[in-house]
């Protein structure tokens, strides 16, 4: 068993701390690679992957893009996923090569600036808002009211 690692039995969660702003560690961007475009024909994760990746440059060294197999929004292709270790996950559907990766960039860059990654609702691109899936708060985010960090 490696000693670095919390015991996975455990269902203890050890508090964030509240007063600290930026999502500490690299903010990972999870692009399904089985989204199939509306045709059913074209699986458009691939060309999300690429775009995303064309569009980081040597300000973005935080950022690691990865494939993953499904993030199960198959019918709001394509689906993306925005998170770090101890910020906000976000999960995006219904984006286009074009502009949905053009927005994602904008996105993990104000992530990376906001308090535990929560980028405000009126700080998304409209595709973003549109797509939106879901929000989940960090694994250690652990206030007794379960608000959200202001």
């Amino acid at each position: 068993m490696d000693r670095d690692c919390p015991d996975e039995t455990s269902t203890e969660l050890t508090p964030i701390d509240p007063r600290r702003d930026p999502p500490a560690g690299a903010v990972v961007v999870s692009v399904c690679t089985t989204c199939k475009s509306a045709d059913g024909k074209t699986i458009v994760g691939p060309q999300m992957i690429d775009a995303i990746k064309a569009g980081l440059d040597a300000a973005d060294p935080g950022v690691v893009v990865r494939p993953v197999q499904c993030l199960s929004v198959c019918k709001r292709p394509a689906t993306v996923a925005v998170s770090s270790p101890d910020g906000y996950t976000f999960l995006f559907g219904d984006l286009e090569t074009d502009s949905g990766s053009a927005a994602l960039l904008a996105f993990v860059r104000s992530y990376q600036q906001s308090n535990y990654g929560l980028v405000p609702w009126r700080d998304r691109a409209q595709v973003l808002r549109k797509g939106m899936v879901a929000r989940l708060p960090p694994a250690r985010w652990s206030p007794d009211d379960g608000r959200a960090p202001s």
